[in-house]
């Protein structure tokens, strides 16, 4: 056997083992199934009765479709020609009894209700007491059908009104926490423990000598404020000297209660227990 003819041979084995290819291959595929392009329609395709079902109108009980062909029909409500209503009433609900028996048993009611009212229009009035008008058999239906259209507008209007989660969503955003820290306020009772901290300090160190001295809360807001220029904390203790006396630590301290009623000094404590600091007030320029 030649070179040639085993090639021939190879070709015609690996050609019976592909998948035919379709015989038309001009056409554009209808579709494709598995990866495979269909031109042609299955013989064997089962579509079921209500797959390709549509309805143009939708309507949401017997009301709503009388409403419907009332107003297409530019019928006056308060005069409605019952005998033209009715049947086309009855011809759609033929058409939904045949598809739905369950959705159209409402339906059904509401032409019973029709055709008893046609019937009725047909007898002759009941007689009534002299100036007064014989009761209208529509007058019923006529009441419920405006009640009807009163409460669907009233819905449409408020269907129409922005929803939440419709129409808009609520704006959310994240922020993230200041790197700076914030302390929490001095509390009142933290500042009695410093005093008093201070106070048995002082009496720790006695001076015998008698004087008598006037002090200034004044003079003593300018030395705290000229003691915290230029420094970014100062321990609230630093800013006491024990061995100034007892009178003096009392000015120093008004001083700075004044200093911090005017807020130009600002007194923060990192946490509960802390040591107390005291800075100046920052002041925007």
């Amino acid at each position: 056997m030649t070179q040639s003819s085993a090639i021939a041979d190879h070709a015609t084995t690996a050609a019976a083992t592909l998948p035919a290819m379709p015989q038309v291959i001009d056409q554009v595929a209808l579709a494709r199934l598995y990866g495979e392009p269909l031109f042609a329609m299955p013989q064997d395709l089962y579509i079921p009765p209500d797959a390709l079902e549509v309805f143009l109108e939708a309507f949401e009980g017997p009301l709503d479709l009388l409403l419907y062909l009332i107003r297409k029909q530019n019928f006056n409500i308060l005069d409605i020609p019952m005998l033209s209503v009715t049947k086309q009433y009855l011809v759609y609900v033929d058409q939904i009894r045949k598809r739905n028996l369950e959705l159209a048993a409402e339906y059904l009611l509401m032409a019973a209700m029709l055709i008893e009212i046609k019937s009725r229009m047909l007898l002759p009035p009941k007689k009534v007491a002299e100036g007064l008008e014989a009761e209208d058999p529509r007058a019923e239906l006529v009441r419920r059908l405006i009640e009807y259209e009163q409460m669907k507008l009233a819905a449409a209007r408020l269907n129409a009104l922005p929803q939440f989660g419709r129409d808009f969503l609520k704006a959310e955003i994240t922020i993230e926490q200041s790197l700076v820290p914030r302390f929490p306020d001095v509390n009142v009772s933290d500042l009695q423990e410093a005093w008093r901290d201070i106070l048995k300090r002082a009496k720790l160190v006695q001076h015998h000598k008698i004087t008598r001295e006037e002090l200034s809360v004044r003079e003593h807001m300018g030395m705290v404020l000229k003691r915290l220029q230029g420094k970014r904390f100062v321990g609230f203790e630093d800013l006491f000297n024990p061995t100034s006396g007892t009178p003096v630590l009392v000015v120093t301290f008004i001083a700075l209660l004044e200093l911090a009623k005017e807020t130009l000094i600002e007194i923060t404590q990192a946490e509960a227990f802390a040591p107390i600091y005291v800075r100046l007030a920052y002041s925007p320029t």
